[in-house]
């Protein structure tokens, strides 16, 4: 599994907790350890063009998803195949904001942000109300192990 982190977006971020939430995630979605996926993060500015490039919003968002091969979540017995998952475009000062508004972490949100980008490049999507139900419970899941294994970390 190949998880590239990079961030320009001049705010200093935990990265290897963002490595550790990925790895949690993988393995709880049955993704191939041979799968690869990319996260980059990113200034207002930067995020701003991209919102405007790919969905035609102006202003900056909190993360956008680039899927590359399509892939799915997998089963225990038939994880997912190996290959490119795609993109995860961060912005950790859109993410500060929604974490003051929220009265949580700005580490929290950017663990939000990062699993609801990993879910729309495994094909979840939230445009209808059973689809949101669905990608929402999840994610909220996945979150609740994530904090759960870093309690048990930390404790060891």
């Amino acid at each position: 599994m190949t998880i590239e982190i990079s961030n320009e977006s001049g705010v200093a971020v935990d990265e290897t907790v963002l490595l550790r939430l990925m790895e949690h995630n993988f393995a709880e979605l049955h993704v191939s350890p041979d799968a690869d996926v990319a996260i980059l993060m990113v200034d207002e500015g930067a995020m701003e063009s991209l919102h405007v490039q790919w969905m035609d919003e102006p202003g900056p968002t909190d993360v956008l998803s680039f899927p590359m091969d399509e892939l799915r979540p997998g089963t225990e017995d038939q994880p997912t195949p190996p290959g490119l998952l795609g993109d995860i475009v961060l912005c950790p000062q859109v993410a500060e904001t929604q974490a003051i508004a929220a009265k949580h972490s700005t580490m929290d949100e950017m663990v939000m942000l990062t699993t609801h980008g990993l879910l729309h490049l495994l094909g979840f999507d939230h445009a209808e109300p059973d689809e949101e139900r669905e990608m929402f419970s999840l994610q909220k899941d996945l979150i609740i192990g994530f904090q759960a294994a870093e309690r048990r970390r930390r404790r060891a």
